[in-house]
Parts: C-alpha cells; sequence; structure tokens
C-alpha cells in the first residue's frame, strides 16, 4: 500500500516523541542503518545524549501541545535537511481511567498531548510533505484504538481517533505519492507502561517493537501492528458482536 523501502543510508527521517521508549528505539536503529536522524521531545539533553557520536543526526527539542515550539524545530531541522523523507510522531501519553474516577482535567490534558498535538505537527508537515510531493508521515496509535476497554476512558478515544486519521491521510494522500503508517503497538515496555497493574499479555521490548515497526515500513506496509500474536487478537474481537465483545474483554482483563 506504500513504496518499499531497501535501503535508509541517506534517508531523512524526524521522530517527534524520541526520547524514550518505542521513539528512541527506533532512532538509534535508523542511526545504525545509516540514515540522516532528526530526534524531537521536549527534554534536550535526553536528545543530546542520544545522538552522541552520530554526525549526520540533529537533536531538536519541542512540546507537541505547543505550536510555536514545533514550528522552530521544523525550521532548524529544514535548514540543515534538503527534504524530509519520513516523519515518524511517535509522542503520547497515558492516563489510566474509569467512569467513577473521570477527571475532565486529564482527559483534556490526553486529547491534547495525544490528538491536538498530533494535529499540531500535521500542520507544518502536510505542507512541506504536499510541496515535495514524495516522503511519507507515520503515526503512532494504539490497539487500545481498535474497541473501548477498562481504564481507557480518555486514553482510548484519542488512539482510535488517530487511526481513523491515519485512514483518512491515506484516502487524500496516497495518490499524491505521499505514504501514510498507522502504527499500532500493543504493550510495549516504556515509561508509559510502568505504573500499570495489571498483566499485559505479550509485551514487548522497545527494540523488539522498533524492529517490527522498521520492518512495516521497508514492506510498504500501511497498517503496522504488533505483536502479531496480540493485536490480530484484538482486531478479530472487534469483529464479533458486542455481547460477544464485552464478554471477552471481561473474561481476559478481569475488569
Amino acid at each position: 500500500m506504500n513504496p518499499k523501502v531497501d535501503d535508509w543510508r541517506g534517508r531523512h527521517v524526524w521522530i517527534i516523541g524520541a526520547s524514550t521508549g518505542i521513539g528512541a528505539a527506533v532512532a538509534r536503529l535508523l542511526m545504525e542503518r545509516g540514515a540522516h536522524v532528526a530526534v524531537s521531545a521536549r527534554r534536550q539533553r535526553l536528545l543530546d545524549a542520544m545522538i552522541v557520536g552520530q554526525p549526520q543526526a540533529q537533536a531538536v527539542a519541542l512540546d507537541v501541545t505547543d505550536h510555536a515550539t514545533i514550528v522552530r524545530a521544523r525550521d532548524r531541522i529544514m535548514a540543515r535537511w534538503p527534504r524530509l523523507d519520513l516523519v515518524l510522531i511517535v509522542a503520547g501519553g497515558y492516563n489510566e481511567m474509569r467512569a467513577d474516577s473521570f477527571d475532565l482535567v486529564a482527559a483534556n490534558r490526553m486529547i491534547d498531548l495525544n490528538l491536538r498535538g498530533v494535529c499540531n505537527c500535521l500542520d507544518l508537515l502536510l505542507p512541506l510533505l504536499l510541496r515535495q510531493g514524495a516522503g511519507g508521515i507515520g503515526i503512532v496509535s494504539s490497539v487500545a484504538g481498535y474497541g473501548g476497554l477498562p481504564k481507557a476512558l480518555a486514553y482510548g478515544p484519542t488512539k482510535a481517533a488517530l487511526i481513523n486519521l491515519c485512514e483518512s491521510l491515506y484516502c487524500d494522500l496516497h495518490g499524491r505519492g505521499i505514504a501514510v503508517y498507522q502504527i499500532n503497538p500493543g504493550f510495549v515496555d516504556t515509561p508509559l507502561t510502568a505504573a500499570n497493574d495489571f498483566a499485559m499479555p505479550a509485551l514487548m521490548s522497545p527494540q523488539a517493537a522498533a524492529r517490527q515497526l522498521v520492518r512495516g515500513i521497508e514492506r510498504g506496509a500501511f497498517h503496522i501492528h504488533f505483536p502479531k500474536r496480540f493485536t490480530n487478537v484484538m482486531r478479530v474481537m472487534r469483529l464479533l458482536p458486542y455481547r460477544c465483545y464485552f464478554w471477552l474483554v471481561r473474561k481476559v482483563t478481569k475488569l
């Protein structure tokens, strides 16, 4: 559904949300494979440490909830680069929430970070990619966006919106030479999942997740999800009648 990537050498990749977790692991993997990588997140110190010994890399801090910082980051990066071959928007957050503890402030914070933050990035990236008539954009959502789950009252809807957003972007951009990647990880051992107090099926390391993500882009996939032994179960569950779906959710989560 997208062009295949046979060689990362010389490609210019901007990873937004690259200081920890999947974003950091993907950045390191692509630097090893010869890509020019720009890493962005809020903490400049962590970004600087990532690119030590990598003369082709850039570290530019930003906050996806602050439009002006993204403008400055884009301008700094593109002042050194001739083009942008791929941007990966990995930045996001998680807040456990259920109906009996609904918190409007926390819910709005999730919307600002996980959804509006992506829109802030798109506002600056889409015109650039459209002018190029080439390149690609990948957005990290989650299997939590496939269907409603306990403890995901605010997080899940933001990820469902990103899945829909990627589908709409593909409709608009595929015919204009721009690749779109919808990326839905399962449970990955990152700072976001460290506080979970429940069993996380098929938990992956960030390095394993990064390899799966990069392999999906190399194959030209649109829908990149991993680990498949878990994500495929979630996809099948979503096709079931609601009575069956909710019964399985209760059985599996014990919630």
